[in-house]
């Protein structure tokens, strides 16, 4: 699965599944596929993916397809189908898809502000970040409103029986970084339907919105540092940079004293830059704080500065994810205990998989 993940997949039929994406806000030039009874987001529609030597052969009629090493079947998968909720529309005439999509088997997720202070801004924008991309493309709105949220997550769970549900948010240009929209959307999707959710945002200005963030129905929260060495950060993220390195620290410590260990989780990204010792060392710091380290690869996007840069090899993802998968083990804590997102979900890494089982 590391290595699927790693060098992505050719498919014999494209369209098989739900639909995938090129460009735009991640998991983005996905497909999610489901091997072992596993679902994973693979690439396919990057330069790796298309010289992949995993290959899928087109769904059969009971929805299984082959997926091949060059010619050899190795294992029968599925993709998961289009989601019934798609189908629909807003009350005032937005499409379901565009407020809210499928990722994984399960998950809800919507980017509730779907612009970023930062994104426009050549010297400042996330050299990886796509998040413009979905809106200039008309597969989304600007701003998702909390009536708009409540009515299509609802329905996917009635409709499809997602189970948990990610919100996250481009940085407006207020200090609170995104925790009041995420507030509101929060209050009135669990004022509609019980269903455990998942916040992502940079560090808000003031410990005091993580209590408001719990409060309004946010079961888990998510604070991405994506990078860690400092001139790394400076080149692949120099807006976001400007956030430093303590206050995460300070606001990762102060996240966990409200949502619990556990909980509070934070993406890094593999194959940017960041060596294996550099990832395990902050990857110990997060779990002594009580914080899920969701180590995934990095994906290069379409349309971004990084398109053409390699993804890591499954070798370097091993390297991270079996020591870190015990180390996870031993802080106690386990992707299957997050309550919501993208943790919980796993299927953006295999980290789930090298886990070793709790004593006891």
């Amino acid at each position: 699965m590391t290595e699927l993940q790693s060098q992505g997949l050719r498919l014999v039929d494209p369209s098989a599944g739900a639909a995938s994406r090129r460009g735009g806000a991640g998991p983005s030039d996905h497909k999610a596929v489901t091997v072992d009874g596993v679902t994973l987001m693979v690439p396919v529609h990057t330069a790796t993916a298309f010289s992949s030597p995993f290959v899928a052969d087109a769904p059969g009629a009971d929805g299984v397809s082959v997926l091949r090493r060059g010619s050899i079947p190795i294992a029968s998968i599925r993709f998961p189908t289009q989601p019934r909720f798609y189908g629909l529309s807003t009350a005032d005439g937005i499409p379901y898809q565009q407020i809210a999509t499928l990722h994984g088997a399960d998950v809800l997720a919507t980017t509730v502000l779907q612009t970023c202070i930062r994104y426009e801004s050549r010297r400042k924008a996330c050299k990886f970040c796509a998040i413009g991309q979905s809106l200039a493309a008309g597969r989304t709105i600007a701003r998702k409103t909390p009536a708009q949220l409540a009515e299509v997550a609802k329905a996917a769970v009635e409709l499809d029986g997602v189970k948990h549900m990610v919100m996250t948010t481009g940085t407006p240009p207020t200090p609170d970084r995104g925790a009041l929209i995420l507030c509101e959307s929060a209050a009135a999707i669990r004022a509609a339907v019980d269903l455990p959710l998942q916040a992502q945002c940079e560090p808000p200005d003031t410990d005091a919105w993580f209590q408001r963030l719990k409060d309004a129905g946010v079961d888990t929260l998510g604070m991405h540092l994506e990078v860690v060495g400092e001139a790394l950060r400076q080149h692949m993220l120099p807006g976001k940079a400007e956030v430093p390195m303590a206050r995460y620290w300070d606001a990762f410590a102060a996240a966990v004293e409200v949502f619990g260990r556990g909980q509070v989780s934070t993406y890094l990204l593999a194959g940017l830059g960041d060596s294996a010792e550099t990832l395990l060392a902050t990857s110990r710091r997060l779990l002594d704080l009580g914080v899920y380290p969701f180590v995934v690869p990095f994906v290069p996007i379409s349309g971004t500065p990084l398109e053409d840069m390699p993804a890591p090899t499954a070798d370097f993802m091993r390297s991270v994810l079996a020591p870190l998968g015990d180390m996870v083990a031993e802080a106690g804590l386990r992707a299957s205990d997050i309550k919501a997102g993208c943790g919980r979900c796993a299927a953006c890494s295999t980290l789930s998989r090298y886990e070793a089982p709790l004593a006891g």
